[in-house]
């Protein structure tokens, strides 16, 4: 059952951190808030040590101020429960609770998230601090939800201590339940590995073996799955009537399994202008900001409707790492972006920017002089526009027909495994950027067990670049959807491995190999100091794309199957390296190699697919559309993201919610970094 949103109309808030502030400017905060448009606070995520100063001695005054004045301004409260930021007090008492990096040396206080999931201890003083919030935030007026934790395997995603060498043995043992099972699931016989006795076996420092690291990121995610429940069915126990959620999307956690057994539904932290800093800036037509529509795609996979807990509303920075400021109409730009791939609910981080500590430079809709200010205006200017239209598309839900699939196997043995690992990052991009500039909207959908055939039929398209790891189980699945009339892309290095990552004594692409009606005749990677082939399409419709990274050359199985292109250099030029092959009423594609922006581009031509209300609309590529439909209705969301005006054409007419006015067919100019919200007819 999908995870969602619980709102009847949009709700949009603020993070707020009471202990920072005088007392005497909470009335003031509160009242401000109210006139922007806000309903809604997050507090409390870091404040351990001001629920419990000492050792089981807690105390709520300070909190159950601010939340009782929030209350009386019509301010809803979410409380973070504090664990990721132990106390002091506990640190220098029980040093076991921190967290070890590789080369064996603890984390010290001072930090945030410096703990380790597996501690007795600290599980039970995340079960105590728990405990003692639910039962006197139960019901509390204004009180709503919890946050749990904050951005679990954030700033660490590994874990060295005694007590995860431990834990990591239990949960091994769980899993194989002998030595014998371990030692083959491992292939320990291979550099004399062999384990005689569970007490032998750690978590993987300098080692390289490919199952271990494998198991090593399925233990951390389900340490991390445990961690949570404990503080998860204390609530659940103590305050039934209140909704729980965590937020962020770190490494290292499946959190499909997490919001599925234990949230209510999951939350997201954006902050797109991390981009400037860490992505695509030396790619010719890079996405920045706009990448973050990827990131939001993953989060809808996980929650169909979403909450953003922290949306970037300033200039970011620590003391260690610096961003620029956002351009007029970013803030609001990348707030549309967010609901328009499926926020109901949507917090700022932060609402006065911090004048001490880390974050002196990570920059709230206030700054330190707390006078008005252009992103207050401009965050105003959305709260008076979420007034209007809020309830309209609340409950609206994404609209795509095309998915592509991922799995946190193949995600995390890629890590490690160079030879499928970054194919996927790089095909991944292709896609996702090739579809954003056709404007053709898509999902993300994560492969596991529990997956059905039904999952799959909502689309048209599937693209699931590298599948090095595919089970049987999911091949047959995946052969059900194309017998039924789907299309099915695949990319190199695929079915090569089985669930414990061991590759398989077949022919490649193992269980799929009948699917596509091909197998892998021979292959190569290719290096910094390869040529790199081009790809010439057999009916001539297409110019040539390279064919990057990796080169699997196909042997179609019959005269059925068709070569839809050839490699045209190399030892193996003429060799197929695109198939296509008809199974029952659909198709299955073979790519024999990564893909890339133009190899995508040619294949959203050859399947035929359409941009979004193409019927309605015509839009340049720097805009994205993303629809969301609720019964009947259809909304267009069409964000600028380039610093020049663009212009649409409308095709017939329209209204705009925004501007509340019916728009008839012809162009249609969004402003710099502007929204435009249609509702189709």
């Amino acid at each position: 059952m999908a995870k969602t949103v619980p709102v009847e109309r949009f709700t949009l808030g603020i993070c707020y951190y009471p202990e920072q502030w005088p007392e005497s400017m909470w009335a003031d905060d509160f009242k401000r808030m109210k006139e922007i448009g806000f309903s809604i606070i997050r507090v409390g995520e870091f404040a351990w040590n001001l629920f419990e100063p000492e050792e089981g001695v807690y105390q709520f005054d300070l909190f159950d101020r601010a939340i009782d004045l929030a209350h009386q301004y019509g301010l809803q409260v979410i409380i973070g429960t504090p664990t990721a930021t132990p106390p002091a007090w506990m640190t220098q008492r029980y040093p076991e609770i921190l967290n070890v990096n590789k080369e064996g040396v603890p984390y010290r206080h001072g930090n945030r998230r410096h703990y380790n999931y597996s501690s007795p201890i600290y599980r039970d003083y995340c079960a105590k601090i728990t405990e003692a919030m639910a039962r006197h935030y139960a019901d509390y007026p204004g009180v709503v939800g919890w946050q749990i934790d904050n951005e679990l395997n954030a700033e660490g995603d590994r874990f060295y201590s005694d007590a995860d060498d431990a834990s990591f043995r239990v949960w091994l043992e769980g899993k194989y339940g002998s030595l014998d099972a371990l030692n083959a699931a491992w292939g320990t016989v291979f550099w004399n590995q062999s384990y005689s006795d569970w007490s032998q076996i750690h978590l993987p420092r300098g080692t390289v073996n490919p199952h271990q690291a494998l198991d090593e990121k399925r233990f951390i995610s389900d340490n991390c799955i445990s961690f949570v429940q404990v503080q998860v069915d204390i609530i659940r126990k103590l305050a039934p009537n209140q909704w729980i959620t965590t937020n962020g999307m770190f490494p290292h956690l499946d959190n499909h399994k997490m919001t599925e057994q234990l949230l209510d539904f999951y939350s997201y932290d954006s902050y797109p202008n991390f981009t400037s800093i860490w992505n695509d800036d030396d790619r010719d037509q890079p996405l920045l900001d706009r990448i973050y529509s990827n990131y939001l795609t993953k989060t809808r996979s996980i929650s169909p409707n979403y909450t953003i807990m922290e949306q970037q509303a300033g200039p970011g920075g620590w003391v260690t790492f610096a961003q620029s400021t956002p351009q007029p109409g970013q803030i609001r730009l990348w707030t549309y972006q967010s609901i328009a791939h499926g926020a109901d609910m949507l917090l700022y981080f932060r609402w006065r920017t911090a004048t001490f500590g880390t974050e002196i430079y990570w920059h709230g809709i206030n700054d330190y002089h707390n006078q008005p200010n252009r992103r207050v205006a401009e965050v105003a200017k959305v709260g008076s526009e979420m007034a209007r239209i809020g309830e309209a598309i609340v409950g609206s839900r994404f609209a795509a027909e095309v998915a592509i699939l991922h799995d946190y196997d193949n995600e995390w043995d890629g890590e490690l495994d160079v030879w499928h690992g970054p194919l996927s990052r790089e095909s991944v991009y292709s896609w996702s950027k090739a579809m954003q500039f056709n404007h053709v909207p898509h999902d993300y959908l994560y492969i596991n067990e529990n997956t059905s055939l039904s999952n799959l039929t909502r689309y048209k398209v599937l693209i699931y670049p590298h599948a090095a790891i595919l089970t049987d189980e999911t091949a047959e699945l995946l052969k059900q959807y194309v017998a039924g009339g789907g299309k099915l892309i695949f990319g190199a290095r695929t079915g090569y491995k089985d669930k414990q990552g061991h590759c398989r004594m077949a022919p490649f692409p193992g269980p799929v190999a009948e699917l596509c009606g091909i197998t892998v005749e021979e292959f190569t990677l290719l290096t910094s100091k390869s040529k790199v082939p081009g790809l010439r399409w057999t009916d001539g419709k297409d110019e040539s794309v390279q064919a990057t990274m990796f080169n699997d050359i196909l042997l179609p199985a019959n005269d059925r199957v068709e070569t839809v292109a050839v490699y045209d250099s190399a030892y193996y030029e003429g060799k197929p390296a695109l198939t296509r092959n008809a199974y029952g009423e659909g198709e299955a594609y073979y790519y024999g190699a990564a893909f890339s922006l133009d190899a995508a581009n040619a294949l959203i031509r050859r399947l035929g697919l359409q941009p979004a209300a193409a019927d309605q609309l015509e839009l340049p590529q720097q805009v994205e559309i993303a629809i969301r439909e609720k019964g009947d209705r259809r909304f267009a969301f069409l964000l600028n993201y380039s610093g020049e005006p663009a212009v649409a054409r409308l095709l017939e007419k329209a209204e705009d919610l925004l501007e509340g006015v019916q728009l008839q067919a012809g162009d249609l100019t969004i402003e710099p970094y502007g929204v435009r919200v249609l509702a189709l007819n």
